[in-house]
């Protein structure tokens, strides 16, 4: 009969266990697992985002700047999100009203891109390009346009003015194809 009584033993040490893991965890026998939610993290805001660009690995045919690489590095101390396809203009010099707003062409679905501290995120811009060398020309006929730095705005968080790494922005007939923002680095 021992042995009985060591198995009963062990059988109420072990309920009593899982009464208290049921009890600490808040579930009860017979109920769901409670969920918990979590509030996603905020869009980035302007202050928080170091932005800079660089000209495209693989631009197209032509002289000017083709195609460019915006990089948007998190420099807060927060996880926050970047979503959606950018607004861009030339910048006016001297002030924001004389920035040249360019038609964005949107490419590509929109996601949600979660950037950590010091997490980094892209968009790549195809402008149409400019022909030819010296001043070069627009196939459309139209002059060709050239800035020493470009507004690039992002929705919910912010608009920056960011120079090329290497040169002037230039381009043709004030057009711009935007891919989405991305966790993927574009060449």
């Amino acid at each position: 009969m021992r042995h009985s009584n060591g198995i009963r033993r062990a059988a109420l040490a072990t309920t009593a266990v899982t009464a208290v893991a049921a009890a600490v965890t808040g579930i009860l026998p017979g109920t769901a697992m409670a969920t918990t939610t979590t509030t996603p993290p905020p869009a980035c805001a302007a202050s928080a985002l170091q932005v800079s660009a660089r000209q495209a690995a693989h631009p197209p045919v032509g002289t000017g700047t083709g195609a460019a690489v915006v990089q948007f590095t998190n420099v807060s101390r927060k996880t926050c999100v970047l979503k959606g396809h950018p607004t861009v203009a030339g910048a006016g010099n001297g002030s924001p009203s004389r920035n040249t707003p360019l038609k964005v062409t949107p490419t590509g679905k929109a996601s949600t891109v979660t950037v950590r501290p010091h997490g980094k995120a892209w968009v790549k811009l195809t402008f149409v390009q400019v022909q030819g060398e010296g001043d070069g020309y627009c196939v459309s006929g139209k002059k060709p346009s050239a800035f020493p730095t470009m507004v690039i705005g992002l929705p919910h968080s912010g608009k920056h003015q960011v120079a090329l790494n290497d040169g002037w922005w230039a381009e043709c007939d004030n057009k711009v194809t935007a891919t989405p923002v991305s966790a993927v680095k574009p060449s």
